[in-house]
């Protein structure tokens, strides 16, 4: 591995929610200190001002409220980052999350990895520890044909293969993540696993994951259809059953 220190841009998709200031400290805290944090505001009507004491230490990008698909992209095309990381506003980064999960990619040469993860919940107590998808790659892969086992806020990519897949689908209100991992595996690009717990991923009663359950349950066996037999053939090539 070079000396070379890629910057790493992170960013932070936010819609009034009263969490963002632990998730921007997270950011910031990165024993990585090559960073850029970008914190892209969809529109919110409640808590911006928790985003004014950070001043210039954090790139702020104010939209009309368009999604999070929308926010991921006004980010990602604005970040100068070689690396790209998204991390939800409601969630915490652990201080050596971008130094270990960039060491890892870099010495296989990966294009996009994902990690491990603990769950907190409102008030920031744990309830569940290191939550790690499958390591063995085939398992991985045989996963997605009914589940999503990637969280999008332990993802990293380079920037060029955003650039190469293509924006977020914004016509997806809540399933652009498994979308982008579709497009992803299907362009031929795995995913590169760090198993360790790197974000503390908080489930809480306001989260859209909550109060959205049965239109997501929807969107996402809607998801599922459409790359069905695109995802069947590709893992007959790979000899996986």
């Amino acid at each position: 591995m070079s000396r070379h220190e890629p910057k790493v841009s992170i960013v932070i998709p936010f819609y009034n929610d009263p969490y963002v200031r632990e998730a921007v400290d997270s950011a910031l805290s990165q024993s990585y200190r090559n960073i850029e944090v970008i914190v892209v505001d969809d529109g919110s009507t409640a808590h911006a001002e928790l985003l004014k004491p950070y001043g210039d230490r954090i790139h702020y990008l104010g939209k009309a409220n368009g999604g999070t698909a929308s926010a991921l992209n006004h980010g990602f095309r604005h970040a100068s980052g070689e690396y790209i990381a998204w991390l939800s506003s409601d969630d915490v980064f652990y201080p050596d999350k971008i130094k270990q999960q960039l060491d890892g990619m870099r010495s296989v040469d990966a294009w996009i990895g994902h990690t491990g993860f603990d769950c907190i919940d409102g008030k920031g107590r744990y309830t569940q520890f290191a939550i790690a998808p499958p390591k063995d790659t085939h398992d991985l892969l045989r996963s997605f044909r009914h589940s999503n086992p990637v969280n999008g806020c332990t993802v990293m990519m380079r920037k060029p293969l955003y650039q190469a897949i293509g924006p977020f689908n914004e016509r997806l209100p809540y399933t652009q993540d498994l979308d982008y991992w579709f497009r992803v595996l299907l362009a031929g690009f795995p995913f590169h696993l760090t198993p360790d717990p790197l974000i503390a991923y908080r489930w809480h009663e306001q989260m859209g994951t909550l109060r959205n359950k049965q239109a997501i349950e929807q969107e996402t066996q809607e998801t599922f259809h459409r790359y069905e037999n695109r995802y069947k053939a590709f893992l007959l090539q790979l000899g996986i059953k």
